[in-house]
């Protein structure tokens, strides 16, 4: 089971995941949510919190990242947890993965704080 929770801070969504990306219907529901933040500049995949991901998410990942692409958008993965970092590290640059580090995603997070005053959230659990 995937948890997801949005939130929209300017030209920014923030969307925290929970659980494993292992199941097609997880990595699909992944999928419709992050197409959902079509209006944003940046999407930021929080995956502290996913336990495990096998290959159905990577390709998941390497599809959105071409589908961010091809819409302007960047889509950036942080804080990845170890086991999701262990399968990163395997083929990130092969898939054209980015990864933010702290500093990256505190400069955007200000950036887009200054740009809104009221963050609009969304949670969804699958």
């Amino acid at each position: 089971m995937l948890a997801t929770h949005v939130e929209k801070l300017g030209d920014l969504a923030l969307i925290d995941c929970k659980g494993r990306l292992v199941k097609s219907d997880s990595v699909f529901e992944l999928r419709d949510v992050v197409m959902a933040q079509k209006d944003a500049r940046i999407i930021a995949l929080d995956l502290y919190d996913v336990e495990a991901m096998g290959g159905g998410g990577l390709g998941m990942l390497a599809f959105l990242q071409q589908w961010a692409t091809d819409h302007d958008i960047q889509l950036k993965l942080f804080t990845p947890s170890q086991p999701v970092m262990e399968e990163l590290q395997r083929t990130r640059e092969t898939l054209g993965l980015e990864i933010a580090n702290l500093n990256e995603m505190m400069s955007i997070l200000s950036r887009s704080r200054r740009a809104t005053a009221t963050p609009h959230r969304q949670s969804y659990v699958f």
